[in-house]
């Protein structure tokens, strides 16, 4: 770590209007924990358990992208091929291998320890999000301790702890949880190296162990998501090198060790996928992937530049009113070496995701730590604008009254039942949101801040763990696959035309035939203990097909239900064989 006496300053802080220590409550347990490292390190680790696991066990699996990694998975497990990445028989070559074998590890770490192959859910294929989130949170204190204090890093990491977004990614089986975990680390090494130079400390003998983790970070972005980590570390320096006219700070990162130890950790995949399938994975990956997003809207993701900077101000919540706050005296200290830096990771590769074309919410998450520690520097200097006191603090009410009533109202109408056991926690979330704003001031800004987080711990209990599980009609495959399970015959076998989610091959096995109405017929034709999940769009070519062959059919059971991902209705049948004439 750099030395504690070195602290960027945020401009001259202002004297407080009174005197009063609000040093009780929240705050006060803000005092004890940052006391030290170590207390700090467990009470970050306790919040953000307390933040994600809700919900984290019980909500089923989500389509499109959190099913297919799962699955993916779930076929190199079965088939013991680590290398190769396929959806059933299709290859999928969108990503590197990084998150497929976290998944892995830890679905063979359970069968390990006892737990039936017929027993692991999708929880278990989570696991890396919630380690990545948690460690992201802990890497954003170890980097924030180069800015500030250890009080502000404290509240940087629970700004970040408790921003939506990072909700969000940390109970979905994917790769950007992890990302954030390895761009953060990155990121942070590179701070301390950056800022080393600025303060003329000898390069003689610069320490081994910022390189290092800075160079084992990149190697685990690329194996993670390709070449995307490298933006981050490119628009940084560049942008360092024009301001400072001088990149001779990088000579501290030992490049030339440290590329030769990139390349060891992701050649060997590399290598391997190419000896498998040739040069398909990187045509696939890097031209049907990645530059696809740069030319066009891929899979109808399209959106204007200005897409991420309204939602920051819901993704980033609570901590987004005081971005708004802290933006003034952020710019005014943009020349300084700590706020310089922040900027540099923040502003160039922000106008980028801007100006591609295609625009998912959770691109943008590597940057959500420079924010929180801009925020956390200006907070403890007191340089909060006074002109956002009303306006955005109000916004520490808005988004959980608006996020409750939304929720409540689904809620009530998908399953016509009004969740009660929710509302405790919606109210109590309601109180702090209220009380963040009422008692808002820049004297009493932490005590405000703590609220807040407080209320999205209430939202997220109210919402991931009580809520979204109980919208069982959004989740129409668990309804399926129970429905498989209960049948009477042995190793039930199952077709689906018009209802083919990447869940439902999840959650009903990977031989699960995904074809039209008439194929499900001739499937259901070819045996017994076969059954066609026939979406009610195909049922009439399944209708048209059978009769043609002399099939004869019944409904074991009709699930009613709606397809999120194609934003409509659906009811599936799931027809069993009667036999031919």
């Amino acid at each position: 770590m750099v030395a504690r006496s070195y602290q960027p300053r945020f401009g001259t802080p202002r004297e407080p209007r009174n005197r009063v220590n609000p040093g009780r409550g929240l705050v006060t347990v803000l005092d004890f924990v940052t006391g030290g490292d170590f207390r700090a390190v467990i009470f970050l680790t306790i919040a953000a358990l307390m933040m994600f696991l809700p919900g984290f066990f019980n909500i089923p699996p989500i389509d499109r992208d959190e099913a297919r990694f799962a699955q993916a998975t779930k076929q190199m497990v079965e088939t013991g091929d680590f290398v190769d990445i396929r959806f059933q028989n299709e290859v999928r070559y969108k990503k590197p291998v990084g998150i497929y074998w976290l998944q892995a590890a830890t679905v063979e770490a359970a069968s390990s320890l006892g737990l039936p192959r017929a027993q692991i859910r999708i929880w278990l294929y989570r696991v890396p999000s919630l380690i990545g989130a948690v460690g992201a949170v802990l890497l954003t204190y170890w980097t924030a301790l180069a800015f500030v204090t250890r009080r502000g890093a404290v509240l940087a990491a629970l700004l970040l702890c408790g921003s939506v977004l990072l909700g969000v990614e940390a109970r979905l089986a994917k790769t950007d949880a992890m990302l954030l975990l390895t761009a953060t680390a990155a990121m942070g090494a590179l701070a301390r190296v950056y800022l080393s130079w600025q303060r003329g400390e000898d390069p003689a003998r610069p320490p081994w162990s910022w390189p290092i983790i800075f160079w084992t970070a990149l190697a685990g972005g690329v194996l993670l998501k390709g070449p995307l980590i490298f933006l981050f570390v490119i628009a940084t320096v560049g942008t360092l090198a024009v301001l400072d006219r001088s990149a001779a700070w990088l000579w501290r990162l030992r490049p030339v060790w440290g590329l030769i130890w990139l390349l060891v950790l992701v050649l060997p995949w590399f290598v391997a996928i190419f000896l498998r399938a040739g040069d398909t994975f990187f045509t696939d990956s890097v031209g049907g992937d990645m530059l696809s997003k740069l030319a066009g809207g891929q899979e109808s993701h399209g959106a204007p530049p200005g897409i991420y900077f309204l939602l920051f101000w819901i993704t980033f919540w609570p901590g987004a009113p005081l971005a708004g706050m802290a933006a003034p005296a952020v710019w005014r200290a943009r020349r300084e070496p700590g706020a310089q830096y922040l900027l540099a990771w923040l502003i160039p590769s922000w106008i980028v995701f801007e100006i591609v074309v295609t625009k998912l919410p959770h691109y943008v998450l590597p940057l959500y730590p420079a924010i929180a520690i801009l925020i956390a520097g200006t907070l403890e200097r007191r340089m909060l604008s006074r002109s956002w006191l009303v306006k955005g603090a109000a916004w520490w009410f808005v988004v959980p009254a608006a996020a409750s009533v939304i929720a409540v109202v689904a809620a009530i109408k998908l399953t016509l039942q009004p969740v009660f056991l929710a509302w405790p926690f919606v109210a109590v979330s309601l109180i702090l949101g209220l009380f963040a704003w009422w008692m808002y001031d820049d004297d009493h800004a932490e005590r405000s801040l703590l609220n807040a987080v407080t209320a999205s711990l209430f939202l997220g209990i109210a919402i991931y763990g009580i809520i979204v599980p109980a919208l069982t009609p959004l989740f129409p495959s668990p309804e399926i696959a129970r429905a498989l399970r209960n049948v009477v015959c042995v190793g039930p076998k199952a077709a689906a035309a018009g209802y083919q989610e990447p869940s439902l091959v999840f959650m009903t096995g990977t031989s699960t035939l995904l074809t039209d109405g008439s194929g499900a017929a001739d499937f259901l034709a070819r045996g017994s203990c076969r059954f066609a999940l026939v979406e009610s769009r195909s049922e009439r070519a399944f209708g048209q097909r059978a009769q043609a062959i002399g099939l004869r059919y019944n409904v074991f059971r009709r699930i009613e239900g709606y397809n999120f991902s194609q934003g409509r209705s659906i009811s599936v049948a799931i027809f069993r064989s009667e036999g031919t004439e």
